[in-house]
């Protein structure tokens, strides 16, 4: 059975005429006819009664006229859904966000997809580590990552989005809460909370204090930003973070502004190979909703 056939029969149940449903249909009545006699036979069963003033629907027909509406209905969708994925309108885009872009831009990100893209499902993974969301990108576990580089991975195309500056966060009752602006060499005999050693901000932090003229006495480490801001809340010890994480309020932490402070960057990552439109809009709304990056 053909949906040119379907068609055809849809056209003379609904009408219940052959005359009307060959206008309907803008062809010859003769040749409707002969298409409706074609079915019939494939099928093995008559799906009309006629006679010279009526055509009436035997019970084949009826189930026909109900699955066979279904089943028009199914392709017509079909065919859109498969257009709008082909062209990026519509899917499933699965992201990773580092840590501190899950607070700031992942809710951005979010709302503007709802927006421009509310035919594509997000499915979000946030507080994940460089190294984490390459992974997921190698075995197809993530689309896209927003990470912060370096990425030693062949195969991956890479965007910068944002350069983002380290700031200092401290106990609010640290005597360096005092300072509007705070050196690496104040903080030289501090504790400190960090980032996992395999992290792009530990990895800032650590050339930065070297640079500085000592090497940090790390005593805690923490992969989640919400959690490293807890231990500094509780007196712990102190912390570098991007700026953009300052946007997480934890009660009893201070932020402060560092002296010729270190800088880490923000990228997009996705697969080389994969070019699929849905990863093509997504990139440009996401360069929609970040900063220009400018030459350091």
């Amino acid at each position: 059975m053909e949906t040119r056939h379907l068609r055809y029969f849809i056209a003379v149940a609904e009408e219940r005429h052959f005359g009307r449903a060959a206008d309907r249909l803008r062809m010859a009545q003769p040749p409707l006819s002969q298409q409706i006699k074609q079915l019939e036979e494939q099928l093995g069963t008559l799906l009309f009664t006629r006679t010279t003033r009526k055509v009436e629907l035997t019970p084949a027909g009826e189930m026909l006229l109900e699955r066979g509406r279904r089943i028009l209905e199914d392709l017509e969708t079909l065919q859109s859904d498969v257009t709008q994925v082909g062209t990026g309108v519509q899917g499933i885009l699965r992201i990773g966000f580092a840590g501190s872009a899950t607070y700031r831009l992942m809710p951005q990100i979010v709302r503007e997809a709802k927006d421009k893209l509310p035919g594509v499902q997000l499915k979000v993974r946030g507080e994940m580590l460089t190294p984490q969301m390459v992974d997921g990108l190698e075995d197809h576990s993530l689309d896209v990552a927003i990470l912060r580089p370096p990425v030693r991975a062949a195969g991956l195309e890479l965007k910068f989005l944002e350069h983002d500056e380290l700031v200092v966060a401290l106990p609010d009752d640290s005597p360096l809460a005092a300072f509007e602006t705070v050196s690496l060499e104040q903080l030289a005999g501090e504790q400190f909370i960090s980032y996992p050693a395999n992290s792009a901000v530990n990895e800032a932090f650590i050339d930065a204090c070297r640079k500085a003229g000592f090497y940090p006495n790390v005593v805690q480490e923490a992969r989640e930003t919400s959690t490293l801001l807890s231990f500094v809340a509780a007196g712990t010890g102190v912390a570098l973070i991007p700026t953009t994480t300052r946007t997480l309020s934890i009660r009893g932490t201070v932020f402060r502004e560092l002296k010729d402070a270190p800088v880490v960057d923000l990228a997009m990552a996705w697969r080389g190979a994969d070019t699929r439109p849905l990863v093509a809009r997504f990139t440009e709304l996401l360069q929609s909703v970040t900063q220009p990056v400018k030459e350091r």
